[in-house]
Order: structure tokens, then sequence, then C-alpha cells
């Protein structure tokens, strides 16, 4: 059932960006679709699982540490820990809770940031972060501290350049790969700064955080 989920979720994605891409006129309303069909195994998984109060606390607790930590960082722009709080919930709970934390983060950080169109897109950006990190937690690369920092200053981009996505296609109706490049490039030093700052907080926190987390799992038994 999990496995159907995840692939469902990715089919009804490219679908919906197939759907995006021939339909020219809608572009903006069909990417919205996109991401909330991209999202929805995830939200189904959690509530047909059955999770006991604590293990939902938790979740949400770490939903809210990602977001409230992006808040003081918000002067310095796509500097924030929120995705390596992501990162360090999904290696030790896995890829639901990694994808769910982030989704979460995105959502409660905007109730203080300024909430918008560009959310959806933001809870999938995070979640997928999540999601990926917990889908690579047994690798070889994920076990070693440079794996771990080359996995975020990927992701740092990446982020970036799905949330070019959204920009392009909420403010231009005539799409061009001039555009595209134009729109990429200017983003390159705010991408660069998510990437760097991931890269900086998995360095130096991320030790210590999958202690605690790893301690709280081992402890209480919870998300096995």
């Amino acid at each position: 059932m999990k496995k159907v989920l995840y692939i469902g979720s990715f089919v009804a994605a490219i679908l919906m960006l197939m759907l995006v891409l021939w339909k020219e006129d809608y572009y903006l309303p069909l990417s919205f679709m996109f991401i909330g069909l991209a999202m929805l195994p995830f939200y189904v998984r959690l509530e047909s699982k059955k999770m006991r109060a604590e293990e939902i606390l938790l979740i949400a607790m770490l939903g809210a540490i990602a977001a409230i930590s992006r808040i003081p960082f918000a002067p310095l722009p796509s500097v924030q820990p929120t995705s390596f709080v992501i990162m360090m919930s999904a290696l030790v709970f896995g890829p639901e809770v990694g994808f769910l934390v982030g989704s979460i983060a995105a959502i409660v950080s905007n109730l203080f940031l300024g909430q918008g169109p560009w959310t959806p897109w933001q809870m999938f950006c995070w979640g997928m972060i999540g999601f990926t990190a917990g889908m690579l937690r047994n690798t070889f690369i994920m076990k070693r501290l440079w794996g771990k920092n080359v996995f975020g200053f990927i992701w740092g981009f990446v982020f970036g350049w799905i949330m070019n996505l959204w920009f392009l296609l909420g403010f231009y109706e005539d799409l061009s790969w001039p555009l595209f490049v134009s729109a990429y490039a200017a983003s390159f030093y705010f991408d660069l700064a998510h990437a760097v700052s991931n890269v900086v907080f998995i360095t130096f926190f991320s030790a210590i955080w999958l202690k605690i987390l790893g301690r709280i799992k081992m402890k209480y038994g919870l998300l096995k």
C-alpha cells in the first residue's frame, strides 16, 4: 500500500506536468493541481495509519521547530535552518515523517512571513527534501558527513529551481527559453546561499541533532 501511494504520487506529478505543458492557457491552475495531487498520497497515508498521540505530537513539534527556525533568518534571503531540520527528521524517522515535517514547516512559517500562492510550492519542495532524505537514509552516502553535505548542497539549488517555476507560471503569460534562463540566472545567488547554509548547518549541528532524535526514537519507541 505504501509503495502504491508513493508511485501514485509521482505518476500524478508527471501527468499534471504534462497537462501544464499541453494547456498553455492554464499554466498556473494546473500547476496547483499538480502540486496538490503530488502531496495527497502522503496525507492519505497519514490518515489511514494508526499512530500514537505521542507520534503525532512529535511530527507536529518537528514541523513547528522547522518553521520557527526560519523566522529569525528572514532578513537573510534563502539562509535558514529549515531544510536542515527537515533533513535530520527524515534521516531518523523516515521519508513519510520527513515529507510531513517539511510541508508543515512551510505552511506554519508562512503564517508569520506571509501566505500566498507560493505556499503549496514550498510545502512540496520542503516535503520532497524530507522524503528524499528519508529514502536515502540507509545508503552509504547519507551515512557520511560529506554525503549529507552534498545532498544538502544539491537540494539548495533544486529547491530554488522548483520555486522558479512558480514565479514564471505566476507572473508571465508567454514563456520562452530566454525567460527561463534569465530567471534561473537571477536566482543563482539566492540558491547558492540556501545550498551553502545547508552545508554549514549540517557540518556543525547534524551530529548532535541525529543523536538527540535517535535517543528520542529509541527511548520512547516512536515512529519505528
